[in-house]
């Protein structure tokens, strides 16, 4: 099978390499997070287009400039163009960005790569990941959510992804208004951040929910915990504050 080819570049983000350089470089200057203590396993972003949540996704991802982290990424994310049980890997050897290919590889899960090809959730991550991880070789297994209960796929992680690095893919509330969804998306992060895995599939919003929720049943399982480096929604990056899309960056650390 040949690579799987960029279906949101010039649309989610830049297709030139050099206005994609420039573009995440901006954001990532831009980015002050504060480094959790403890070991990093893993990062929440958000996978919008970059004029609306690179600038709180770049939270994320400058953590990774300083840290030591796993060459072996795993980036979850939900489908949403296809349905299907389980999680879904890509089958492609590699994935192609304006920046260049990255391989895979792969952690013996069903492949189903008419879900992946046009998915911009696990896509938009890359570029990021080829940025802030410039220089360094390391692989990427783009892992699409279908139907799953949380602890099946904390535990399927937890038996085939042993010693790697976590991108959970997300955006949050859809299309409220600004203080309403600042409202939800509060009590989505506290739940996040108490890994109340019951109460976020109850009561969390997020098109993600799935990818969360799995990475919350296993943080509970490890002794993780979940701490949030920023928030803001649409209304405040880069859309009007009458129907806005709610983001987050949260860090996957070695517990206490």
């Amino acid at each position: 099978m040949m690579e799987r080819m960029t279906a949101v570049a010039g649309s989610f983000y830049p297709s030139d390499p050099e206005d994609l350089r420039r573009v995440i470089s901006d954001y990532l200057a831009r980015a002050n997070p504060e480094m959790p203590k403890g070991k990093l396993h893993g990062i929440i972003v958000p996978h919008a287009g970059y004029v609306y949540s690179a600038p709180v996704a770049a939270y994320g991802y400058k953590l990774l400039q300083n840290a030591k982290i796993s060459d072996r990424i795993i980036i979850l994310g939900p489908s949403h163009y296809a349905m299907f049980p389980g999680l879904s890997e890509s089958g492609y050897p590699s994935w192609r960005t304006p920046f260049g290919e990255t391989e895979t590889f792969s952690i013996k899960l069903p492949a189903f790569p008419p879900a992946h090809e046009p998915e911009h959730s696990l896509e938009v991550q890359l570029p990021f990941l080829q940025h802030v991880l410039e220089g360094k070789k390391f692989l990427i297994d783009p892992i699409l959510t279908g139907e799953i209960a949380p602890k099946e796929g904390a535990a399927l992680l937890e038996r085939s992804a042993r010693d790697c690095f976590f991108v959970i893919s997300s955006d949050l509330s859809h299309y409220m208004p600004y203080t309403t969804a600042v409202t939800r998306d509060r009590v989505s992060i506290s739940l996040m951040e108490a890994l109340d895995v019951d109460g976020f599939v109850k009561n969390g919003d997020a098109c993600g929910k799935t990818g969360i929720a799995i990475m919350m049943a296993l943080a509970k399982k490890k002794g993780w915990e979940i701490k949030k480096l920023r928030y803001a929604n649409s209304g405040d990056t880069a859309g009007p504050k009458d129907s806005v899309v709610g983001y987050a960056a949260l860090a996957i650390v070695e517990g206490k």
